[in-house]
């Protein structure tokens, strides 16, 4: 049996994307505001949590390998629970998938995680957790709703989705748009400035969503003048997952009036045929994009456009896959995000016609990003020679080249851990920004050299 400290320690392990990394450490300040203490060791911990990620197949695949090769090593006493989108999802079937669970919570409900953890002593079934309810910013027991990553932070500003696109699962998850409350979130931030983070990284389903079911009308704008005002010394305000069709004027305005709020937009637009956009059940006005594209960057000449796409959709033809790597190329997106069509059982494309076999996708995707890719390099390479601030995140000696060393870092174009980096000359402290004139360019990345001492 387990030690009464064993037992009061947890293990915790986040997997998918920032929005979970948010929801994990919640739930680790909730957990350890009753007495546990986390810990990195699995061997060492009384309870094992895995945060899952159920959004497409392959990530379903991860979040049950890592829940099988923790059930294995399971010792006496130590408890297993399956937290987040996958168990939300799946429920008891998840239980059925592997074998040794203890728990199941779902993504709604991670504010009860202690209580769930606190019933499951002496259980010889599992326990299912699994309320309909949504998260609500009232019900979040004072926990910061945010993820610090070095001298950045995601911050969540709200949860859900009421968008009806028909490959997603997220709504079936998650359930509808929930927004935070407008004062939590500035205040937030405003903690966040206290504890030296250098970037803010806002958060949602949809964040051009936000306040809508609060009432709000052009609510992401007025959020953004709340946290600039709450946050002054933040230099870095990153908005993600805007909604095409809901970039409004005000939000443009006030995206251009405030340095704070980065010249960068994160605009999924899934694909650019109307035919399969309209499959898909999503925005099909490609005139809006191209106007709404135009007034961003007539506003920021410095605009950095990100978009993803799906390739391989049901009943894409080649032509349709035609239109959108054209677009891509008369766009010419700074960075973009490419993946095949998932399947995913209980959405609106499951049941449409003309599923593509796997290769054909595959091959699509990497047509789509060799084309996209000629245009990153021509994009990034007319960037030599300007001097951007870069936000230092890593340092080491070059290899085969004893006393020489380099830095890694983003300047505003990259949003962490999906677009570029810069590789700055010198050692220079992690998280200062650090002004660097670009003199040279790859695909992705950026080379350049200080230009005078970090701020």
């Amino acid at each position: 049996m387990p030690s009464k400290r064993a037992s009061y320690t947890f293990y915790m392990l986040s997997l998918g994307c920032a929005k979970n990394t948010v929801d994990s450490d919640s739930m680790a300040q909730l957990l350890g505001r009753s007495g546990f203490t986390g810990t990195d060791d699995p061997a060492a911990a009384g309870v094992l949590i895995v945060n899952t990620c159920g959004f497409i197949e392959v990530a379903r695949r991860e979040s049950v390998a890592e829940l099988r090769s923790l059930a294995a090593a399971k010792r006496p006493g130590q408890m297993l629970i399956a937290a987040g989108c996958l168990a939300q999802r799946y429920g008891a079937q998840l239980a059925e998938w592997v074998p040794g669970l203890d728990g199941i919570i779902g993504a709604r409900r991670w504010m009860d995680i202690v209580d769930v953890v606190q019933q499951l002593g002496g259980r010889r079934e599992p326990l299912y957790y699994l309320p309909d309810a949504a998260t609500v910013g009232a019900d979040e027991r004072g926990v910061l709703r945010a993820s610090r990553q070095g001298a950045s932070a995601y911050l969540k500003i709200a949860d859900g989705c009421r968008r009806p696109c028909a490959f997603c699962a997220i709504p079936i998850i998650k359930g509808t748009a929930v927004s935070r409350p407008l004062e939590t979130i500035a205040a937030e931030a405003a903690r966040l400035q206290d504890m030296g983070v250098k970037e803010l990284v806002l958060i949602a389903q949809d964040s051009t969503d936000y306040g809508h079911d609060l009432g709000m009308k052009d609510g992401l704008a007025a959020l953004l003048e709340a946290i600039v005002k709450a946050a002054p010394r933040v230099p870095w305000v990153r908005v993600m997952y805007a909604y095409p069709g809901c970039i409004t004027d005000r939000f443009i305005d006030v995206m251009a009036a405030h340095p704070q709020i980065l010249p960068y937009i994160d605009m999924p637009l899934q694909h650019a045929s109307r035919p399969v956009l309209l499959r898909m059940r999503r925005p099909a006005n490609l005139d809006w994009v191209y106007r709404t594209l135009d007034k961003l960057r007539a506003r920021m000449p410095d605009l950095a456009l990100r978009t993803t796409f799906i390739v391989g959709y049901p009943g894409e033809t080649e032509a349709e896959f035609g239109e959108l790597v054209d677009f891509i190329r008369d766009v010419q997106f700074d960075r973009v995000g490419a993946f095949t069509y998932s399947f995913e059982e209980g959405t609106p494309s499951a049941d449409l016609p003309g599923h593509l076999p796997e290769e054909v996708k595959q091959e699509r995707l990497d047509a789509l990003m060799e084309a996209q890719q000629a245009v990153s390099l021509a994009r990034n390479q007319a960037l030599v020679g300007r001097t951007f601030d870069v936000l230092i995140e890593g340092r080491g000696e070059v290899e085969d080249e004893p006393g020489t060393f380099v830095s890694v870092g983003r300047s505003y174009r990259d949003a962490p851990e999906i677009d570029g980096l810069v590789f700055v000359e010198g050692e220079h402290p992690v998280g200062t920004l650090v002004p660097v004139q670009i003199g040279g360019a790859m695909v992705y990345d950026l080379i350049g050299e200080p230009m005078q001492e970090e701020n």
